[in-house]
């Protein structure tokens, strides 16, 4: 059950591409959505679980965790509803790189042999991908490719945060993340509306509510069967096992023709999912708190 109830969750991630396009079909902007459904979620999370809002005060990191969960979640919603799903999904698996960096500067984990090859392994999968025909330099080339790759340094700063949060009510860590999605995301679209960038969501069509109460149920669901199946697996198999959404997304949008599917996206995705499985299976030293940057 707990296996199964992760590979759910990265079920939920792997297509969540394709209720966000017909949303955007009906005029929302990803921005938008991503906004509203959060701002729901936590706002009855908040009026139910009102003991949540406690950790707060005895942890106050729970806004940083908030912060990066924004970040990451408003990234990669944005980049799967704009662009080639599988080189976004495959850029956001670029965690090895920012593991080791962010380890090394906030947790003081001098990287090791090991984890220097992991990152070269995982470098040299993205310059595969990136290495598009006609292009002199492998780059990132789109928008959506920038954003894969920083909703992927994003969910390592919260994977970070996470390890320093660990003590920290589970219900405080999920109220952080929904609130700090939802706060994130609302002041891009705002942003984004007020600039020109975005269309006023007055402007869409009733048709995006249905597929927003679809997403927004999957989303609460998959965060419970996370907290539920990471809580009773190993780590290294919880993070093995949620690669699959590499799976999942891959060849939900090859079908329906929201990405391509070439020998060199194989060739770049194999490396990228080989180091972030390695990466899985790497043994990694409990955080010690003098090493932990201060809370507040």
């Amino acid at each position: 059950m707990p296996a199964l109830a992760l590979i759910f969750n990265a079920f939920v991630w792997g297509v969540s591409w394709l209720p966000f396009r017909h949303i955007e079909a009906h005029g929302l902007h990803p921005v938008w959505t991503t906004f509203l459904i959060y701002a729901v979620i936590s706002l009855g999370m908040g009026l139910l679980l009102r003991r949540a809002w406690r950790g707060f005060v005895a942890f106050p990191m729970l806004v940083l965790l908030g912060l990066a969960a924004g970040f990451t979640n408003l990234g990669f919603n944005w980049a799967v509803t704009q662009g080639d799903v599988v080189r976004v999904v495959l850029l956001f698996y670029m965690m090895p790189l920012w593991s080791v960096l962010l380890g090394w500067i906030f947790l003081g984990e001098r990287p090791t042999a090991g984890a220097l090859a992991r990152v070269a392994l995982a470098l040299g999968g993205v310059v595969v991908v990136l290495k598009a025909p006609g292009v002199d330099w492998p780059v990132p080339s789109s928008l959506p490719d920038w954003l894969g790759l920083a909703a992927g340094f994003g969910f390592a700063v919260t994977n970070i945060v996470l390890r320093h949060l660990r003590h920290a009510p589970g219900e405080s860590r999920a109220l952080a993340m929904f609130g700090g999605c939802a706060l994130v995301a609302g002041t891009a679209a705002c942003t984004g509306t007020a600039l020109g960038a975005f269309a006023s969501p007055l402007a869409a069509t009733p048709g995006w509510i249905g597929w927003a109460l679809l997403l927004g149920s999957g989303f609460v669901i998959a965060n419970f069967c996370l907290q539920y199946g990471a809580a009773r697996l190993a780590a290294s198999a919880t993070a093995v096992i949620m690669l699959s959404e590499v799976l999942f997304a891959s060849v939900s949008s090859v079908a329906l023709g929201a990405a391509t599917m070439s020998p060199r996206i194989l060739a770049g995705g194999a490396l990228i999912v080989l180091a972030a499985a390695w990466s899985a299976f790497a043994r990694t030293p409990p955080p010690r708190d003098d090493r932990l940057p201060s809370a507040t």
